[in-house]
């Protein structure tokens, strides 16, 4: 077995969440081509793949059971995080990852191909230019902006009614929130804990008053 499933092990002994041994696999394949990809194109500021199965892989999946609803979009995936960690976990789930840099998205086109996911939808585009139809029951986003700007780019993307946006934030951001637009406001604050990883880590929901 190697390095990385063996550190992806003991990090998931130390949580609550259950990950079969189809998706341990996808996730150390995705560390591996995140891995390799990263020398050529730098997608991420994190060298060492150890570190990135707890800074990307641990910090996107414990957000998995927080997931409510069938379609999430992940705004500002950078090399697919968390949406690609999340897609695998929740394979009964659609999951759009939005980027506007080709060589992300050429890189997540090409996990999806070699690690065989089959829920997600890679798209190239500005957030504020993508057209959402009937829209997601998520908005995801990771490392894309501060709350405030998430909401007001964002905006278009929720279900109208039921719809929520879901910020992945390092400490509590009392400061962002509290200069929310007036159509938005928080639903819940969840301070995650994630195996190893420095710093506090908090799910932030919101949803939009109508």
């Amino acid at each position: 077995m190697n390095a990385i499933r063996l550190k992806l092990d003991q990090l998931i002994d130390q949580t609550d969440l259950e990950v079969s041994d189809h998706q341990r696999e996808q996730l150390v394949g995705y560390v591996e081509l995140l891995n390799k990809w990263n020398k050529a194109y730098n997608l991420t500021s994190v060298r060492d793949p150890q570190e990135m199965v707890v800074k990307h892989i641990l910090d996107s999946i414990v957000v998995s059971p927080h997931l409510q609803g069938e379609k999430f979009i992940d705004v500002g995936t950078g090399p697919g995080l968390p949406g690609i960690p999340l897609a695998i976990m929740l394979p009964n789930k659609q999951f759009t990852l939005l980027d506007s840099l080709g060589k992300r998205i050429r890189f997540i086109k090409q996990v999806v191909h070699e690690l065989g996911i089959q829920n997600v939808t890679p798209v190239q585009s500005r957030v504020e230019e993508f057209p959402a139809e009937d829209g997601f029951d998520g908005v995801l986003s990771r490392a894309f902006a501060s709350v405030v700007d998430m909401v007001e780019w964002c905006q278009h993307l929720p279900k109208a009614k039921s719809g929520v946006f879901l910020a992945l934030k390092g400490i509590r951001p009392d400061a962002e929130l509290a200069q929310l637009p007036a159509w938005c406001s928080v639903t819940n604050i969840k301070a995650l804990k994630v195996p190893e990883l420095e710093g506090e880590r908090h799910l932030v929901t919101l949803s939009r008053e109508d």
